[in-house]
């Protein structure tokens, strides 16, 4: 059990929240209603892959900042509670279930599967050489609805609702690791990490993480009017903004902004999905 919980913990487990919405909304949008359920199951051991891989992966690469910095040199990596080869170990049976999962899925989905991997390896690196690192982990997360959508088309024809649900995420997940870099501030600058508040200022990052999520919404308005143009999708609409907003008017307090409001947004863009499906 104890090693259960180190593994949970190293993995991030429960930030698998804020992706299966996400990809779940990609497939939902794609089939207009519920997938194929041998679909659906592999799009879900995909993303799990997916997610381990990349939180493994980002793990290995930043251990030796993360046994600098205060907040994180308790990880399980920098504190020996995992060593290097398990979460080697670990980081290639999420690559492996991630590549067999997209295999049984369809051959488009397995050719592009490399191109998640690729991002994964290079995002962490870019806190480095630039500022615009966020963009690397939005990129990351903005694949996963675009690739539950390709999931279920197996085609790259009427990709563009898909492209809006994944430019969605990538606004939305690059504007709130701006907020969670705040975290950070001291410690960024002192050691010549770059992140958006430690080059430009907390003030001008956080504007900057507001534009993110305006354009986030954005995405969504577009995806509106392009297919659903319901009431109640349109409701659902409203409360998401109120919660963007709601993140940035809480942004001090991280845990609340980053976690509980990102994990509900993520679930009101899959009720948005659906609304607009089914009402």
């Amino acid at each position: 059990m104890g090693n259960l919980k180190i593994f949970s913990s190293f993995i991030k487990a429960e930030h698998t929240l804020f992706s299966l919405p996400i990809i779940f909304s990609g497939a939902f949008l794609a089939e207009s209603g519920f997938p194929d359920t041998k679909v659906l199951l592999l799009i879900v051991l995909a993303g799990v892959g997916a997610r381990t891989a990349a939180m493994a992966v980002n793990r290995i690469l930043d251990r030796k900042i993360d046994k600098k910095n205060p907040r994180t040199k308790d990880r399980e990596l920098p504190s020996g509670k995992i060593n290097l080869n398990t979460s080697i170990l670990i980081a290639l049976s999420g690559t492996i279930l991630y590549l067999v999962s997209a295999y049984l899925i369809c051959d488009l989905v397995f050719i592009l599967s490399p191109i998640p991997l690729i991002v994964f390896i290079i995002y962490p690196l870019l806190k480095r050489v630039t500022p615009f690192c966020h963009f690397g982990v939005g990129l990351a997360l903005g694949l996963a609805p675009l690739g539950g959508f390709l999931a279920v088309t197996c085609s790259l024809n009427s990709i563009v609702p898909g492209l809006l649900v994944g430019l969605f995420a990538f606004f939305w997940v690059s504007g709130f690791d701006i907020i969670y870099a705040t975290l950070d501030e001291k410690f960024d600058n002192e050691k010549g990490i770059f992140s958006m508040v430690s080059v430009y200022g907390r003030t001008i990052a956080l504007k900057i993480s507001a534009v993110c999520h305006i354009m986030a919404f954005i995405m969504l308005l577009l995806l509106y009017f392009m297919v659903f143009k319901t009431v109640f999708s349109f409701a659902i609409l409203i409360v998401i903004a109120f919660f963007l907003y709601l993140e940035h008017k809480k942004s001090s307090d991280v845990d609340l902004a980053f976690f509980k409001i990102n994990i509900l947004i993520g679930s009101l863009v899959f009720v948005f999905i659906l609304t607009g499906i089914y009402f």
